[in-house]
């Protein structure tokens, strides 16, 4: 179970329509994922999530890959 250690921090690529997620550890890089494309509605939508939501997206699609 992660606990409050654990944050997102997420970057948008607007000229690819992705996002990279890194998640920390306790003020490390723990790990690095890297969405698919998204088209522009998707993309926008995405825009506004919360961290709750970056973690659930994580959690419920395969829609990204490992980066690190």
């Amino acid at each position: 179970m992660r606990t409050s250690n654990y944050t997102l921090k997420v970057t948008p690529n607007y000229s690819k329509r992705t996002f990279t997620i890194r998640e920390y550890c306790k003020g490390k890089l723990f790990s690095k994922y890297r969405t698919i494309q998204f088209n522009e509605e998707e993309f926008e939508n995405e825009e506004m999530n919360t961290e709750n939501d970056w973690r659930y997206f994580l959690r419920s699609t395969n829609d990204y890959f490992l980066i690190k």
